[in-house]
């Protein structure tokens, strides 16, 4: 009967494994018996979310409205990101955080004979979306170690490797896991080269933590390449990762194919309503973002005296190269009450990434580190 059941399921799910997301610190604990573990594996916002927001969210927790359903449009989410982006509300697209957008992505443009286009060592959700809809997916090899850019996107690789089959293009600016970056000028000039059927999705997770300078201005894109989406999320510098908001800005064509398979209410009403305080609270942003600066900067800088690789990063997290397999050193981590992340599954077998957290978290991190490194 098994057997039966698995040959109705469609042949790319059939060959995928679950996404495995950062271990939180209740299995730990329960694992082995650690207590005060620190979780720098899943790039949260070390600070939480803002004041205003989790005062919004528990007055609205005491009231009646939690027994009805949300608005299914986000009317007033999709008012405060128009404001803040200057663009109309027909070209935002909500998420159940961005990885929905993904998804929805991949269930408009890829399928049978349809080809999706990402970098070695990018976001994993990539070459899942595609695995599960039958997509083939074209990885791209990323910079070399020895290169300005380690491990980096190649866009001139990109370029090299379009064919007519190809119809979404994901680009992670700045990627998850590595933390390396696109310069603006990169960006434009590789849209140029791309077909005008060609979707170019546009990943800036994490654009908040990233210097001014580097970000670009991906919102005046859009007016000029219709076949770009640009999407973000609120579970980083946002800091509202557990109730999952995300959003996409494209043409409004695009838009509405991708409201065509969303999820009527795929936002719940806490999280558009935290989305829509948290943007107001812009102080609260700026405050996580310089925690970050300032603790990336001193950490890498301590990293680099021991020996180590560190890949230039514009996110909140670190990828630390060891020279060798890093799975002993990721479970002498654990043992000490130090939760990160291995990517071997992004085939980087001798890195870990590591999340910014508090001051307090990464003294306890760089000391655990030590520890195990003179062992």
């Amino acid at each position: 009967m098994t057997q039966a059941l698995l040959k109705k399921a469609i042949p790319g799910v059939l060959g995928l494994e679950a996404y495995t997301p950062g271990m939180p610190i209740e299995e730990l604990q329960r694992k082995l018996g650690v207590a005060d573990a620190v979780k720098l594996s899943s790039n949260e916002n070390p600070l939480g979310m803002s004041p205003r927001a989790r005062a919004a969210v528990a007055a609205a927790v005491t009231g009646t409205d939690l027994a009805r359903y949300p608005d299914g449009s986000g009317f007033r989410l999709k008012k405060k990101l128009s404001e803040m982006h200057r663009i109309g509300p027909e070209r935002i697209t909500l998420g159940n955080g961005s990885n929905d957008i993904i998804e929805l992505l991949g269930r408009v443009y890829l399928g049978p004979g349809r080809k999706a286009m990402f970098s070695a060592h990018a976001f994993a959700v990539y070459s899942i979306i595609a695995q599960a809809q039958d997509a083939e997916a074209i990885v791209v090899p990323a910079r070399p170690l020895s290169d300005a850019m380690p491990l980096g996107h190649d866009l001139d690789a990109f370029a090299a490797r379009l064919t007519p089959e190809v119809a979404l293009i994901f680009i992670a600016n700045p990627n998850n896991p590595t933390g390396t970056w696109l310069q603006p000028a990169e960006i434009e000039a590789f849209l140029k080269k791309v077909p005008a059927d060609v979707i170019v999705a546009l990943d800036e997770a994490y654009y908040e933590y990233m210097d001014p300078a580097l970000r670009g201005d991906s919102r005046a894109l859009l007016d000029r390449f219709p076949n770009l989406v640009v999407f973000r999320t609120f579970s980083k510098a946002y800091g509202l990762a557990g109730l999952r908001a995300g959003y996409a800005l494209s043409s409004p064509e695009m838009a509405d194919l991708l409201n065509r398979v969303r999820q009527p209410f795929n936002n719940n009403s806490l999280a558009l309503l935290a989305a829509e305080i948290a943007i107001e609270d812009q102080a609260f942003v700026q405050e996580s973002v310089a925690l970050n600066t300032r603790e990336i900067a001193r950490i890498a800088a301590e990293l680099k005296v021991l020996g180590l690789t560190v890949l230039p990063s514009q996110a909140n997290f670190l990828a630390i190269g060891f020279g060798r397999d890093a799975k002993p050193i990721h479970q002498g981590l654990l043992e000490r009450g130090i939760i990160v992340r291995p990517v071997a599954s992004y085939d980087m077998p001798q890195f870990l990434r590591v999340s910014i957290g508090t001051e307090r978290e990464n003294d306890r991190f760089l000391a655990a580190l030590k520890d195990i490194l003179k062992a």
